[in-house]
């Protein structure tokens, strides 16, 4: 039984992807994405950051196949203020592509939490946790980072 609520939950993540690439397309024509969305931080803190297991994703994405997903994320030879801006704009894209993601899975964890039970529901959660909010905070520490870059440039 849990194998089954495992395999529905990365699936339902999986297909999150998509939709939150989606959703990311028709939010950059707003306002909003530019004002609001591009400079969004959830969680400021780096502790927070590790208890949460952004640094556990972060080495999931450095030493697996999920670094052959975006492969927009590189810097390659040398670094220019032009290419860190660019860089930049791309994790923003990551992080609202993610963003939206966490959000059309979360409503799938509470109507299987209605419907099926708590173990259900919880498995979703925390699968999307792993697979959608937690490569959103990475991109948000990483912009960080390279906002810190930025200003002594």
């Amino acid at each position: 039984m849990i194998y089954k609520y495992l395999s529905f939950s990365i699936a339902i993540t999986f297909i999150s992807f998509i939709v939150g690439m989606a959703a990311n397309a028709l939010l950059k024509k707003t306002a909003l994405y530019n004002a609001e969305l591009s400079n969004l931080n959830l969680v400021r803190s780096d502790i927070i950051n590790r208890c949460l297991g952004v640094d556990l994703v972060k080495w999931i994405v450095k030493n697996t196949p999920f670094k052959y997903f975006n492969q927009a994320l590189k810097l390659k030879g040398r670094i220019e203020k032009a290419d860190l801006n660019k860089l930049r704009q791309e994790m923003t894209d990551a992080e609202i592509s993610h963003l939206a993601g966490f959000v059309f899975v979360t409503v799938f964890a509470f109507v299987k939490l209605y419907q099926t039970g708590w173990l259900f529901g919880l498995m979703i959660v925390i699968v999307n946790v792993l697979m959608n909010l937690n490569p959103s905070l990475l991109q948000q520490q990483n912009k960080r980072r390279i906002d810190k870059f930025l200003k002594k440039l």
